[in-house]
């Protein structure tokens, strides 16, 4: 069982349009709404794979009940924490091309009440997970410490915990140990202070994350595929995509089919990047089905090229 933990789920929907044109009146070719929040998406992907999941979130307002309720009708059991404040709704506007336009709320302020309850709620469920997954960005009245008192409390109780957030989240959680931590390149780059434009950039910035605290780190790169950097070495994979349609959710869906899969080693990390793949290919946030995957076009190899330049190196 996957236990996540999303302290600032939102409701996404997404319109596909045929190209964005400032100060129009455009017509959506295609509409969705589905539950958001990279947890949430864990969530999702977890359970679209067959796995039993639980959603700690936050719920507040009538957007959190509808939440609460879109989560129960994909199978999902929600621990939801009542808050005063209204959960937030997001946009995604999708055009043909692949381009993604986001307008994300900011959502509501968590008092300290709301903030211990749902660090307690967190540690009453966490019984007989397999793995916590503490996903996104915090709500304001949460402290940046707020995911390393997680992680502390999560090894307390015997469980594994993957951490995807960035910025001093991450920095502050890392003396914690946090089992997995997922940045993409960007968030990689930020956190070591310095640019990344090849692979064994990439590889060095995870090994300070490593050195740091962090006890494996999946790295996210776009289209230049997801590295693995742990103690028995680093790997590199890619998959092969026929055309994006929308990346809401995929990082997510990577790192459920990489925990549903062991959380380690070079096996769990081409299920990763399945499940990347097909999550790109998909509309909105959809979440891919073991009909979706196709882990046979995964490459993976612990040979890397250090010298690759990266498709999209970040400044």
């Amino acid at each position: 069982m996957i236990l996540t933990v999303t302290p600032n789920p939102s409701l996404d929907r997404t319109y596909e349009i045929p190209a964005l044109d400032r100060g129009a009146v455009l017509r959506a070719t295609g509409d969705r709404i589905d539950p958001g929040g990279k947890g949430v998406n864990v969530s999702r992907a977890v359970a679209a794979a067959g796995h039993r999941t639980l959603a700690v979130l936050p719920v507040g307002g009538p957007a959190g009940g509808a939440l609460a309720g879109l989560l129960s009708a994909e199978g999902i059991e929600v621990a939801g924490v009542p808050v005063a404040g209204q959960t937030r709704s997001n946009i995604s506007v999708a055009e043909p091309d692949g381009t993604l336009t986001k307008i994300n709320a900011t959502g509501p302020e968590l008092s300290a009440e709301e903030s211990q309850e749902l660090l307690a709620t967190v540690g009453e469920r966490a019984v007989g997970a397999d793995w916590i997954a503490c996903c996104g960005s915090l709500p304001r009245g949460l402290a940046p410490e707020w995911y390393a008192e997680l992680v502390a409390r999560t090894h307390r109780v015997g469980a594994r915990i993957a951490l995807d957030t960035s910025g001093p989240s991450l920095t502050a959680a890392l003396r914690e140990r946090p089992d997995v931590v997922k940045p993409n390149a960007e968030e990689l780059a930020q956190a070591v202070g310095r640019p990344l434009t090849t692979l064994g950039d990439v590889v060095k910035a995870a090994e300070e994350l490593r050195a740091w605290g962090a006890r494996a780190v999946l790295a996210s790169l776009g289209a230049d595929g997801q590295l693995l950097v742990d103690e028995e070495g680093a790997y590199y994979g890619s998959a092969p995509v026929a055309g994006v349609r929308s990346n809401v959710g995929a990082g997510d869906a990577s790192l459920a089919g990489f925990l549903t899969a062991g959380g380690t080693g070079p096996r769990a990390l081409a299920v990763a990047l399945a499940h990347g793949a097909a999550a790109v290919q998909l509309p909105g946030s959809q979440m891919p089905t073991p009909a979706d995957l196709d882990t046979a076009a995964v490459r993976i190899t612990d040979a890397m090229p250090f010298d690759r330049l990266l498709t999209e190196p970040v400044p």
